[in-house]
């Protein structure tokens, strides 16, 4: 399951390891990057993951950012209240292809009312789970 952090929404994906596939969920509403945890509760028990995989936002020059701290709190947190393992993995480009789908898709261009971060969360999965082992 992979997560892109956002202080207002946080997107989220499962997928599939061995058939290598992603698909967007429903994002998670936030106040301030914190979610409803009961409301991801629901999620882990659902969907089971055996990882946790949470979007690192970086500069384009790889230097870490504001974000990149919030993100890595959000992970810490994820693990200390379910005790699943997460990986934080470079999420460079994620939202800004999410958008180019979107719009391809109709998308009328309003991200801050209607996100696109289940979208990025997904391509955020997909990029993890096709990167070499």
């Amino acid at each position: 399951m992979a997560f892109d952090f956002g202080a207002r929404r946080i997107g989220v994906a499962v997928g599939n390891e061995l058939l290598g596939s992603a698909s967007e969920l429903a994002p998670l509403p936030c106040r301030d990057g914190i979610p409803d945890w009961a409301q991801v509760a629901r999620l882990l028990d659902e969907w089971q993951p055996a990882l946790l995989v949470v979007g690192l936002p970086l500069h384009m020059d790889g230097s870490e950012s504001e974000m990149s701290l919030r993100a890595r709190k959000f992970a810490r947190r994820l693990h200390g209240r379910f005790g699943r393992p997460f990986e934080m993995f470079d999420e460079r480009g994620s939202t800004r292809e999410a958008k180019r789908i979107a719009r391809e898709e109709g998308h009328a261009g309003d991200y801050r009312n209607h996100g696109v971060d289940g979208i990025a969360a997904e391509l955020i999965l997909s990029a993890f789970l096709a990167r070499p082992a």
